[in-house]
């Protein structure tokens, strides 16, 4: 206790709980761990995509929002709006989790959507498709890591690794809304 009291402000910002670093990884394991359970641990439905279900929209519109919110948040901390970011991305980050909740959902009823087209247009669904599943996998501890150091005060380490998080997220965000589309709208 007393070197955490005699530390400097520099290496205090370098000081990460690991309480909290666990926590992070072991939400990050449960929430993928749940989405691969959900889509690959499921029997099969054979649904093919017609009409989307008001959940796939709902997720596409949930998946939007949240993007525009990380934007907004972005252009709010150019301006030095500490109180607007953080906002903002709080509330990304609970459009995000709300997304999660109604994917699992959708998919836990209809399982895993096919893609019916074929020719060009599937080589550019699976472009866009491949790297939106890597990113979403990755980006689960990134945002809970960026939210975290954030929120406990570790500015400099926060805008380190939100330099990664922001575009990565967005990513994951505005592909999930293009893949929604052309499941769904092609």
């Amino acid at each position: 206790m007393e070197r955490v009291l005699n530390i400097d402000r520099d290496e205090a910002d370098r000081i990460e709980s690991p309480a909290a670093r666990w926590a992070i990884g072991v939400l990050s394991v449960v929430v993928v761990g749940a989405v691969a359970i959900v889509l690959y641990g499921m029997p099969d439905r054979g649904v093919a995509p017609g009409a989307p279900g008001a959940l796939a929209t709902i997720n596409a519109v949930l998946n939007g929002s949240a993007a525009c919110f990380l934007l907004a948040g972005y252009a709010f901390i150019r301006k030095r709006n500490i109180k607007a970011h953080r906002t903002c991305m709080v509330t990304a980050f609970a459009l995000s989790s709300l997304f999660l909740v109604t994917y699992l959902l959708h998919h836990a009823q209809v399982g895993s959507v096919s893609f019916q087209h074929g020719g060009w247009i599937r080589g550019i669904y699976f472009a866009v498709l491949v790297p939106h599943i890597a990113l979403a996998v990755v980006i689960v501890p990134l945002a809970l890591l960026t939210i975290y150091r954030g929120w406990t005060g570790r500015i400099a380490k926060h805008r380190k690794i939100a330099r990664w998080t922001l575009p990565l997220w967005l990513y994951v965000s505005v592909s999930g809304v293009v893949v929604y589309l052309m499941l769904y709208h092609l």
